[in-house]
């Protein structure tokens, strides 16, 4: 099991439930040291202090605020742990609502939380049925590493679950990177569903969602061990630029059928034909007006766009 990170308890209302904060994930890429490349010797990071220019153990070292320039407060553990906040202490839920109205970019890292002893086995039964037969998740809060955090709790099998969730203010706001104005037909809008269709899957499971990238480090660095050449490194393909939009389309279904050996027969998509109506419907309108009015139509001043 992996180690316990933090001890501490959820408070519902006037429920308190001891926990246990457990890592939920685990991290199995391939990690490498910095050496020294003429003799490969391990180069290490030490701490040294600025003013005594040596060395110093970890039992020398503590917390600081620098609030002016060389004006530092020590901030010992001790102080941390006795914030004045409820949430020093424990995770404390603020209130309940349906998991697709938080936006995914706001939910971070996991961990388990295990209940504490056999007198946390009852309140944590109860919190694990009441929000799984809700279909609702806890939003709660908590102080870890010096400041006070905003967190997500779910059930996962018959388990707490809790991540880490962004404050809203820093998520910074994407309208900067919004695209030119474009349009998008609707035939092109029902060619993309048709490949998500043709993409579509049941679970995270096969060879699509395995680690390529540690397995082919690995063979690298046993041929190196080996002093055996090193694998091919097959070519890259290389971005061809879209053309036309529903026949990249159509190629795009017929590959991800042809890959699940599903019929790789695809009809051809329906072309561009609001764009062709709607170039007729302008064509019919033009002739229909009188030129005078056509005229003073082109003449006329744009409205400013809103921002």
């Amino acid at each position: 099991m992996p180690r316990t990170i933090w001890n501490g308890a959820i408070s519902f209302g006037l429920v308190t439930v001891p926990i246990h904060v457990l890592g939920a994930t685990e991290n199995h890429s391939i990690q490498f040291h910095q050496y020294h490349l003429k003799d490969m010797g391990r180069v290490r990071v030490r701490k040294v202090c600025e003013l005594e220019d040596r060395e110093v153990t970890q039992s020398e070292i503590g917390k600081g605020y620098e609030y002016a320039r060389d004006q530092v407060v020590a901030i010992t553990d001790e102080d941390l742990t006795s914030l004045p906040l409820p949430t020093a202490k424990a995770i404390e839920i603020s209130g309940f609502l349906p998991l697709e109205s938080i936006d995914p970019i706001r939910i971070g890292e996991g961990y388990y939380l295990a209940p504490d002893g056999q007198v946390a086995a009852k309140p944590y039964k109860l919190l694990v049925k009441a929000l799984g037969r809700s279909s609702k998740v806890a939003v709660a809060r908590y102080a870890w590493s010096g400041r006070e955090r905003l967190g997500l709790v779910r059930v996962r099998g018959d388990v707490l679950v809790l991540h880490a969730m962004r404050w809203p203010d820093e998520i910074r706001s994407p309208q900067e990177l919004l695209p030119p104005p474009v349009e998008v037909t609707d035939e092109e809008i029902e060619g993309a569903l048709a490949l998500m269709e043709s993409m579509s899957r049941d679970d995270l499971e096969g060879e699509e969602f395995r680690d390529t990238y540690t397995d082919a480090l690995a063979e690298i660095i046993e041929a190196k061990r080996e002093d055996k050449p090193l694998p091919d490194a097959p070519e890259p393909e290389a971005p061809g630029q879209v053309l036309d939009l529903m026949a990249a389309l159509a190629e795009s279904v017929s590959k991800a059928k042809a890959s699940r050996g599903e019929d790789a027969d695809v009809h051809e998509l329906p072309r561009k034909k609001t764009a062709a109506k709607k170039q007729a419907s302008a064509k019919a309108a033009t002739r229909k007006q009188p030129a005078k009015k056509t005229a003073s139509k082109k003449t006329a001043g744009r409205r400013p766009r809103s921002a």
